[in-house]
């Protein structure tokens, strides 16, 4: 078997790639050190370089290890590396996102920018495609990489150009000549995507979370065939973001103790018998089983929600932990785990564990983004009694320092409050279209923590706010009144929370059907949706879901 070596600084998810690299059938070996790297440096004839979350904190890392001297040396060589995401960001200059904090300076004087937010939300997370420029001028695939394929990036930041054109983009960038250019377009700004350079591949996207295709990627780097065929009659349009669709499984154990994927209405797993007590938790199957059937119809991303947290249990043996790294063997797309992402006290040893350390054992399990719940609620509390501004110990905060923003999603569970007037409450209202019981034609959303069952004293417009502010980097936005409904998505909550906030918003509860995902596309912002209980009874699939989209003129991976 065929090694890979590949650079580990111990900060974010490489099982994904890890296991990326075994089922293409390469053994892994991993490098911490510069000492470590110089002392293996002839055996070395496959490098990967990955990188996720803050510039900064990555460089940070790369230089306290000593490891810049080595990269550079090898890259002298001449022999293989693959950048990716930060890894491709680490070879330039800088990046506005850390000042501070230097690049390896390989293609000086290029830098990173934050994308704009004024027609977007950021950060870029999504499947995007691109167009590739090769230095001989071919119109040939870069490692597989072409303009059919789309791809997955998540990121703040990135090497913006002026023009998509090839011509334009060397003369602006002298830097790059000599180097095949793969470009990526996000709202009105583009961005380099990729960069090929002899026996060098960096891309801005994760090929490792970007499923079949991305594998392939890997592939074709490690074995060397760099100029691919690209399909006959394949366009050249400018590349566009897809629809993202995300499948939600939420899991829990059972009253025998199983781990189980379960689903219910206003967070009432329960089967309903009339005239039986202690009705049984309602059990859809595996999680790690149903993971795998979604990702093969095509979810964009997987999402477990932990809905029990088992708080009984010692932390190093979450039972999550497990099920992320199964599923991470077979599940080519990104991950995100919610539930339990909070300090902890560990009941076997009584220690205390922080909330950046539980995310950090997600994020080694597989893991590539967590959801925190009630936690955020208490910290946005936290955050206006202290005027508007956070004490660094909020989970957000904590974990979004060490991982970057793009890392933490918060969960939002509220329910509509009927008011007469704005003047009748302190909280953000809209006038709605579906008048309350007693005709109040507005409405405020109150959150809830605790699973819904406990309200609080604080709108979801008010929480998302907050939230931003201290780290999060995407909202997951649920709805109580519409959960296991099958009646659709709150079309007024999704558009008002988008309205509050520049990051990505994910609408959830009330999916029957998948008309559902095209109306709430058409009729709002929302950057994704997601569905669970449609698709655990097999009454559509993702794949089904999507070919409604493609056929409504909105576009989604296929």
């Amino acid at each position: 078997m065929s090694k890979v070596y590949v650079i580990d600084v111990e900060s974010g998810n490489l099982q994904s790639l890890e296991n990326a690299l075994a089922k293409l059938g390469y053994q892994v070996e991993l490098i911490k050190t510069g000492d470590e790297f110089t002392a293996k440096m002839d055996k070395i004839d496959k490098l990967l370089l990955p990188g996720v979350g803050n510039f900064g904190h990555f460089m940070n890392n790369v230089h306290a290890r000593s490891l810049a001297g080595p990269i550079k040396q090898y890259i002298a060589t001449g022999k293989p590396l693959m950048g990716i995401c930060v890894g491709l960001q680490a070879l330039l200059a800088g990046s506005t996102e850390s000042p501070d904090s230097k690049g390896l300076e390989y293609l000086s004087p290029l830098k990173l920018s934050k994308f704009s937010e004024e027609d977007k939300s950021v950060p870029h997370i999504g499947w995007n495609g691109t167009v590739v420029h090769l230095s001989n001028g071919e119109k040939k695939g870069l490692y597989g990489i072409d303009q059919t394929k789309k791809f997955y990036f998540v990121h703040s930041y990135a090497a913006l150009l002026e023009s998509i054109d090839d011509e334009k983009i060397k003369s602006q960038h002298p830097e790059l000549a000599g180097w095949d250019v793969a470009v990526s377009k996000y709202g009105n700004e583009h961005f380099i995507a990729a960069l090929a350079k002899g026996n060098m591949l960096l891309t801005q996207f994760h090929p490792e979370k970007s499923g079949e295709q991305g594998l392939a990627i890997i592939n074709s780097f490690l074995q060397g065939s760099k100029y691919t065929e690209i399909p006959a009659g394949a366009s050249s349009s400018e590349p566009t973001l897809t629809k993202r669709v995300i499948a939600c499984l939420d899991v829990r154990t059972n009253d025998e103790g199983d781990l189980v994927v379960t689903k219910g209405d206003q967070y009432d797993v329960r089967e309903r018998k009339v005239g039986v007590n202690g009705e049984p938790v309602r059990n859809l199957g595996k999680p790690v089983e149903i993971a795998q059937k979604y990702y093969e119809q095509g979810a964009d991303e997987v999402t477990f929600l932990n809905i029990t947290s088992f708080r009984s249990c010692p932390l190093k043996d979450l039972p999550m932990l497990q099920v992320l790294k199964e599923a991470s063997k077979t599940v080519f797309v990104p991950l995100t785990i919610g539930g339990g992402i909070r300090d902890t006290v560990d009941p076997e040893t009584g220690k205390t564990f922080s909330a950046l350390e539980v995310a950090t054992m997600y994020f080694l399990s597989g893991a590539d983004k967590v959801s925190i719940g009630s936690d955020a609620v208490y910290a946005a509390e936290k955050y206006y009694a202290n005027g508007n501004k956070g004490d660094g110990t909020s989970p957000m905060e904590t974990i979004s320092k060490a991982y970057g923003v793009q890392a933490v999603v918060v969960s939002v569970d509220p329910k509509r409050v009927y008011v007469n007037s704005p003047k009748d409450t302190k909280h953000h209202t809209i006038e709605t279209k579906f008048p309350g019981p007693n005709g109040e034609k507005y409405v405020w959303y109150q959150c809830t923590v605790k699973g819904g069952r406990e309200a609080r004293d604080l709108g979801a417009y008010e929480l998302v706010r907050a939230v931003e502010a201290l780290g999060a980097g995407e909202i997951l936005l649920n709805c109580i009144d519409k959960d296991g409904t099958n009646s659709g998505f709150d079309l007024e909550l999704v558009q008002d929370v988008k309205d509050a906030v520049s990051i990505p918003v994910i609408a959830s509860s009330g999916a029957g059907k998948p008309e559902h995902f095209v109306q709430v596309f058409q009729k709002t912002t929302t950057d994704a949706a997601l569905g669970a209980g449609m698709f655990h009874r097999n009454e559509y699939t993702v794949g089904q879901v999507k070919q409604a989209l493609n056929e409504s003129g909105l576009e989604a991976r296929l």
